[in-house]
C-alpha cells in the first residue's frame, strides 16, 4: 500500500505568534469564544485557533503514527504573515520558513514543508520564494485573499511568474472571506464551517474568468477542502459561460475544463463529497490532506474513507499523487 502523505497540515512557531501579536494592527484581535479557546479574530470574525499542538512536534508525529500517517507538508494557515508591514511581514515569513526547514531536518524521513511569502510586498515575496526553496520548500502556500485583495490584481503578476517560471505547487487556503460583517458570519462561527469554502470558491472562480491559469499555465494549485463548493458549483459555471457575455472576456473554454488543470485535497466529511471531487478534479488530481491540528480535523476519518476506495485510486490519493505533484523522492 502507498505511504500516506499529508499536504493539508499547519503549524506554527512562537516567533510567528509574537510578531503577529505586536505588528498585526486594529483589525486582528485574539480573544476568548464560547467554550474558552482563544481565537484569532479579523473585524471581530473568529477564525483561527491557535492550538498548543500546532507548536509541537513530538505530539505531531505521534498523532501522524496513530492514524497511520507517514509524512506531512506543513504550511502556515491564515491570516498567514498578510497582516503587518513590509518588515514584520517578511520578518514572520523568514520565520516561520526557518522553522519548517528545521522541522524537516529533525524528521527527514516524516515532513516536508511549503513556504509563505510576504505576497503584499511583491519584491520582498519574491527575495523570500529563493530563500525558502534553498532551504528545502516544495511550494507556496497562499489564502484566498492577500489581506482583502483578489489574487489575480495585477500587483502580484510578478510573483506569480516566478512561481509559474519554477512550475510550483501552490497549496490555497481560505481565509476570511472579504464582507464578512455585510454577511453577518460572526454568529455561531460560521466562518469555520461556510465562510472559508466561500472564500475559496470566489477566489478561484475569479482566477478562472480572469484567464489568469492560461497566463501561469505551469503552477500547479492544489485547493483545499476539496475545491471549496466547486465541483457542486462546476457546472453553474459553465452556464453562466455560455450566455453571459462577461463571463467570456477573457477565457473561450468552459470553467470546468480548468478545473481538470488543478488539484484539490480530500479534507472532507463524506464519501459523496470525495466522490463528487474526483469526479470534477479528476483521480490524478486529489490528494490525501487532514486540516490537521485544526479542531474540525480528521486525520482518522479522511484516511479511512480513502482507503476504502479501489486499490489503484486509494493510493494514488494516499500519496502517488502527492509525490508526484511536490516531487518527494524519500
Amino acid at each position: 500500500m502507498q505511504q500516506a502523505i499529508d499536504i493539508h497540515s499547519h503549524m506554527l512557531c512562537e516567533e510567528w505568534l509574537t510578531l503577529f501579536r505586536a505588528h498585526s494592527g486594529a483589525r486582528f484581535s485574539i480573544r476568548e469564544v464560547v467554550g474558552g479557546k482563544e481565537v484569532i479574530h479579523y473585524d471581530g470574525i473568529a477564525f483561527m485557533t491557535p492550538e498548543p499542538r500546532m507548536f509541537d512536534y513530538a505530539e505531531r508525529i505521534e498523532s501522524m503514527d496513530a492514524a497511520g500517517v507517514d509524512m506531512a507538508v506543513l504550511s502556515l494557515t491564515g491570516p498567514n504573515v498578510y497582516w503587518g508591514d513590509e518588515d514584520a511581514s517578511a520578518r514572520a515569513a523568514r520565520a516561520i520558513n526557518r522553522s519548517f526547514a528545521q522541522a524537516q531536518a529533525d524528521h527527514p524521513q516524516r515532513l516536508r514543508w511549503i513556504a509563505s511569502l510576504p505576497f503584499q510586498y511583491p519584491a520582498r515575496a519574491c527575495e523570500e520564494l529563493a530563500r525558502a526553496l534553498d532551504d528545502g520548500a516544495r511550494g507556496v502556500m497562499v489564502l484566498g485573499n492577500i489581506g482583502g485583495e483578489s489574487l489575480t490584481a495585477p500587483r502580484f503578476a510578478s510573483v506569480w511568474a516566478e512561481i509559474d517560471r519554477r512550475a510550483l505547487p501552490v497549496f490555497l487556503h481560505p481565509t476570511v472571506p472579504c464582507g464578512c460583517a455585510e454577511m453577518d458570519i460572526a454568529m455561531y462561527q460560521l466562518s469555520a464551517s461556510v465562510g472559508f469554502t466561500f472564500d475559496s470558491t470566489l477566489a478561484v472562480t475569479r482566477m478562472i474568468f480572469d484567464g489568469f491559469f492560461d497566463r501561469y499555465p505551469r503552477m500547479k494549485l492544489i485547493i483545499a477542502h476539496g475545491g471549496g463548493t466547486l465541483p457542486f458549483l462546476a457546472p453553474r459555471l459553465d452556464r453562466c459561460h455560455e450566455v453571459i457575455a462577461a463571463a467570456r472576456t477573457r477565457i473561450a473554454e468552459r470553467p470546468s475544463t480548468y478545473l481538470k488543470r488543478l488539484y484539490a485535497d480530500s479534507v472532507l466529511y463524506s464519501h459523496n463529497a470525495l466522490r463528487d471531487t474526483l469526479e470534477v478534479f479528476g483521480e490524478d488530481h486529489v490528494l490525501f490532506g487532514s486540516d490537521y491540528p485544526h479542531n474540525i480535523s480528521d486525520m482518522t476519518g479522511i484516511l479511512a474513507r480513502i482507503d476504502a476506495l479501489p486499490a489503484d485510486l486509494r493510493d494514488k490519493l494516499r500519496g502517488g499523487n502527492a509525490r508526484r505533484v511536490f516531487d518527494i523522492q524519500t
